[in-house]
């Protein structure tokens, strides 16, 4: 009799426990709601002329900002940061060019002639004794110039290019192919952003091409009063970053041209900035849908706000891809995981729909967002999934449309690159293009949406991107123009893997840290 009860218990137990246990949940349910019709109803308005082209700070903008606050408030998705306040302030300026007096060992440079300040800059007097040539300026994991240096808190001098071998391959990649170090602006720009990155507090590259270049266009700004450059405000203070010619660097290193040996100059370096800016006040919006077992792990999901204004002659750039595409993905998707949650199905990890700012300036209400001012801790972010322009197609892939490019999927996860894969295969079939997802891509697409400012905290990222299109950054970029099934899929296809990332027991394993 006793073992008759036993049994018995143990089969009520096991009923019980079956009871409790919830029945998988069909992610098809709330993605299928994501349709074609509602995301041209959205986009054929964000992308109108009212909007005057989302340019950061303009009237346009603001439009675009509330639009989307009424958009998460009808949908009764709550802002993290206050009842009624969905936007993150982005601390912004216009900068015109400086006033700057450069000398050293005491003799003067002069601005146009030996020199040209780029990018953001602040007031200051600088006095240094010493400048670090870093040779190319390269720094990867299996190639540095900054090896045995210490640029903290320095200036840095370095040079264009790239070094190559004796078969004139390149040296860091042993191809004969360009690669980001070696093109153009793309190149001074990753030269800029390792040095950085390392800490130093000024850059001096030589390059007397892009020298001779920017030299016109920056004397006609100073002397047509540009309206000039909008620049996060750094509250740690920005960078110094100048263009100098061969000539002014010869003063420092006598043959540069084939001296590319890192070392520290001792040299008496003098800088003097007035800073000539104007505030800009623009906003990120920020929504929250709260999970439901691991509230405090975080999957940013981001698109971009902004677009490019008018043009010269007063014609509208509406951006319809570039991104009203994402940015109407986001709220489709926003809405669908409102819908679970009102079914009882809430996402196990919260979500954060993230739409920046100045994107189109430089990244910078990511930038602002990651580096100055995340809502919620880095370090408790799971994953960002970022969406810019996803609804035309790019003409090398005519007559096979059904594709996406998928950029940095498994540069930090392989486990998130698996997940991308898996959703993909099991419910959106669409053909994954990993063509931009190459380390040495010239384009640099991984390093030019919103995505990278979570990259380089080694948050795992996809950026999903259709190309370009004969209509970038024109006013041809229309909503009529938009595949809208193709938006629908894509947008689709970004919701299932945010619904694995938010759902799954554990967290995208980080197996591919950028350490430099």
């Amino acid at each position: 009799m006793k073992n008759c009860l036993s049994i018995l218990t143990i089969a009520l137990l096991l009923v019980s426990c079956g009871e409790d246990k919830k029945p998988p949940v069909d992610p098809t349910v709330y993605g299928n709601t994501i349709t074609s019709e509602e995301l041209k109803d959205m986009l054929y308005t964000y992308a109108s002329d009212e909007f005057e082209g989302r340019e950061t700070g303009e009237p346009g903008q603001k439009k675009a900002v509330n639009y989307l606050k009424d958009q998460y408030k009808a949908m009764d998705i709550a802002s993290p940061l206050s009842e009624d306040d969905y936007f993150q302030e982005v601390p912004l300026e216009r900068q015109q060019v400086p006033n700057v007096e450069f000398s050293i060992n005491g003799k003067k440079a002069a601005m146009f002639d030996d020199f040209i300040s780029l990018g953001a800059v602040d007031t200051k007097t600088y006095t240094e004794d010493q400048i670090v040539y870093a040779g190319y300026g390269i720094h990867t994991s299996s190639y540095s110039d900054y090896k045995d240096l210490d640029v903290k808190g320095k200036f840095v001098l370095i040079k264009a290019g790239e070094p190559r071998n004796a078969d004139s391959t390149f040296v860091t990649t042993g191809t004969k192919e360009d690669t980001k170090w070696s093109k153009g602006r793309s190149g001074r720009s990753a030269k800029k952003t390792a040095a950085e990155e390392l800490g130093a507090k000024g850059v001096f590259i030589v390059d007397n091409a892009a020298y001779e270049y920017y030299r016109k266009i920056y004397k006609n700004y100073k002397d047509t009063n540009w309206p000039g450059r909008i620049s996060l405000i750094n509250k740690n203070g920005n960078m110094l970053y100048f263009l100098v010619n061969e000539s002014l660097a010869k003063t420092l290193i006598s043959d540069i041209e084939t001296n590319a040996t890192p070392k520290v100059i001792d040299a008496k370096i003098d800088v003097s900035v007035e800073k000539n800016a104007t505030e800009v006040k623009s906003e990120n919006v920020v929504a929250l849908i709260e999970g439901t077992e691991k509230p405090e792990e975080f999957l940013v999901i981001s698109s971009h706000l902004d677009h490019i204004g008018f043009t010269k002659d007063g014609q509208i750039n509406n951006g319809a891809d570039d991104d009203g595409s994402g940015t109407v993905a986001l709220l489709e998707i926003a809405e669908a995981f409102k819908t679970a949650v009102k079914d009882g199905n809430g996402p196990k990890r919260s979500i954060l729909f993230l739409h920046v700012t100045g994107e189109e300036k430089g990244l910078l209400g990511s930038k602002h967002y990651a580096d100055n001012d995340p809502v919620f801790p880095l370090e408790n972010t799971v994953a960002n999934l970022n969406i810019d322009m996803i609804g035309r197609v790019d003409p090398k892939r005519e007559g096979d449309r059904n594709y996406i490019y998928i950029i940095g999927s498994d540069r930090l996860s392989t486990d998130l690159h698996n997940i991308s894969e898996a959703m993909n295969s099991k419910y959106a079939n669409i053909a994954l293009d990993y063509t931009y997802n190459d380390e040495n891509d010239p384009n640099r697409y991984y390093n030019r949406s919103d995505h990278y400012n979570f990259a380089k905290h080694n948050i795992p990222i996809i950026f999903y991107f259709n190309g370009t299109h004969d209509d970038y950054h024109k006013p041809g970029d229309t909503p009529d123009k938009i595949e809208y099934d193709l938006l629908e899929n894509r947008t689709r296809l970004v919701f299932y893997t945010a619904w694995e990332v938010a759902n799954r027991d554990n967290r995208p394993v980080v197996d591919k840290a950028d350490v430099k």
